[in-house]
């Protein structure tokens, strides 16, 4: 898995279980909290950690967001400065950045003013988060109890101009493909004698014990 890396602001319950998730999984994760007690917590479950008011404009221009590939705004507490992170992230060139809601409307504000997604932490965990963004198959995941989670993903290279039938998943890594869409098509069920294409997207279901066979 291709090392990526990871700006986390904010470490509130949401922010401490996504930049640990990440962390676990081996990336490079700056995390970022007013906190000091918070900041010294993490100083050995991060790659750095710097204590900042995220409502302070020229501090966030100094953590070096610019050399992140993803920053997780996870402040939802304080409208302004999860704004102000948002802002910043894409003005120094942040590809992806990502910011959490605490509302509807919080929502809608946070899209306006740059926000590449927001999540809603009561319907997506951080450690759910941070395997759908290290994973380069898993596009996303919408449930999961647990022992088992339903997720949107690519296909691996592996499988690419093989059929289901070929690569036998079910048997063999206690995979469902549960429905194939290609392209901007509806979802149909597989079928399991068509080889899989590289435009091809699968809805697959699969124990939490086995996701690592798949990403």
């Amino acid at each position: 898995m291709k090392k990526k890396s990871f700006a986390v602001l904010g470490l509130g319950k949401y922010g401490s279980s996504l930049a640990a998730g990440l962390y676990d999984r081996g990336m490079d994760v700056l995390v970022c909290d007013r906190d000091e007690e918070r900041i010294r917590d993490f100083a050995g479950r991060s790659t750095v950690a710097v204590t900042c008011d995220l409502a302070d404009e020229e501090a966030l221009r100094n953590l070096g967001l610019e050399n992140v590939e993803t920053a997780i705004v996870a402040t939802a507490a304080d409208l302004s400065a999860s704004i102000l992170s948002v802002v910043v992230a894409k003005e120094q060139g942040v590809p992806l950045v990502i910011a959490k809601a605490g509302s509807a409307r919080m929502a809608k504000i946070l899209k306006r003013v740059g926000a590449d997604r927001v999540v809603d932490p009561e319907a997506e965990g951080g450690q759910r988060l941070a395997t759908a963004l290290t994973s380069p198959a898993i596009l996303d995941i919408f449930a999961d109890d647990e022992n088992l989670c339903i997720l949107e993903m690519t296909p691996r290279k592996d499988w690419i101009g093989k059929s289901l039938s070929e690569i036998d998943l079910r048997r063999r890594q206690g995979v469902n493909i549960i429905a194939v869409r290609k392209g901007k098509s509806r979802w149909a069920f597989p079928d399991p004698a068509e080889p899989l294409s590289g435009e091809c997207v699968l809805l697959v279901a699969v124990e939490k014990k086995n996701l690592s066979l798949i990403q």
